[in-house]
Order: structure tokens, then sequence, then C-alpha cells
């Protein structure tokens, strides 16, 4: 179980993502998640550096979707301007609607990557359906009780991958 929790690469944030490497790799399918990976939860809209990224990546031939927990109006609303394929309240980590995604885009699981900000959801789902994950740290987690406890487990998981490799 704990090494379908282990992310196949962890990077700061989506910024620092070596998507020209992904490319040699012969990574065609970019799978984002939205919130805490390129947004706060305060937030709805992509700022300029997000649209700039998207924008590159676009260039780069790069098959994007936006995979989110959060509901359709706020999945909707960030992806207005960016137009890209999106699946909302994916209930990850299961792996239905996530498989879905993959098949639309018409891709090989081979050729596909995850991005986003969460062991428990993001890099979960990944690794059950056999997709390359990345991990990125939270923008701004929440301030919960249950937030807490996830991201205290996400470190100690990650402290103990560190230790093997």
């Amino acid at each position: 179980m704990l090494r379908k929790l282990k992310p196949d690469s962890y990077v700061d944030n989506v910024y620092t993502v070596n998507y020209d490497e992904l490319k040699e790799e012969g990574i065609r399918g970019l799978i984002f998640d939205i919130d805490n990976t390129l947004i706060p939860y305060e937030e709805d809209m992509p700022n300029d550096k997000i649209n700039q990224l998207f924008e590159r990546l676009r260039q780069m031939g790069f098959i994007i979707s936006f995979v989110s927990n959060g509901p359709k109006k706020r999945v909707d609303k960030f992806n207005i301007r960016l137009n890209f394929n999106t699946c909302h309240r994916a209930m990850k980590p299961l792996t239905l609607n996530l498989n879905k995604v993959v098949d639309e885009m018409k891709l090989t699981k081979s050729e596909v990557v995850i991005i986003g900000d969460q062991i428990f959801t993001d890099v979960l789902a990944g690794n059950r359906i056999g997709i390359k994950t990345i991990l990125v740290n939270p923008i701004r987690p929440k301030d919960s009780i249950v937030e807490r406890v996830k991201r205290n487990m996400e470190k100690k998981l990650l402290q103990k991958f560190n230790k093997k490799t």
C-alpha cells in the first residue's frame, strides 16, 4: 500500500516541473489538480503566471485536463479562459473519473502524468491507475484540524520515502 502513496517525483510547485524532460520521456498529457496546486482555495480564477504557464504548455503540444474534487461551478470558472477538458467532483482517490479523463485524452497511461498537491488524493489516484505522479507543495493549506492531520501524515510519508531512496 505504501508504494501507492509514493509520488514518482516531488517538486516545489507547478513552475518547477521540468516539462521539457517530461516531453522527452514521451509524456503527452498533463492532468492537473486545481485547488492548492494551481490556485489557493480562496481564489477562483487563474492569475497571469498560471495563464502564461498554460499558454507555454499548449504551445509545447501537451494535452491538458483539470481533474478536481471541487464542484462544477468552481472548476468551470477556473477554466473559462483556459478552455481545457475538465472533470469536477472527480472523487479522487477513486479511479473511475481519472480513467475516463485519460481515455478522453486518447493517450496511453504511459503518456500521462498527474500533478497535484495531495498524496491521499492525487498521487494515490494516479498510482492506482498506473500513470506517472508528480507531487507539488500546497500553495496555501486550509487551516482545519483535518487538513493539519492529513498534511502531517503526508510529511511523515515523504520523510519515509526520502530515507528509502
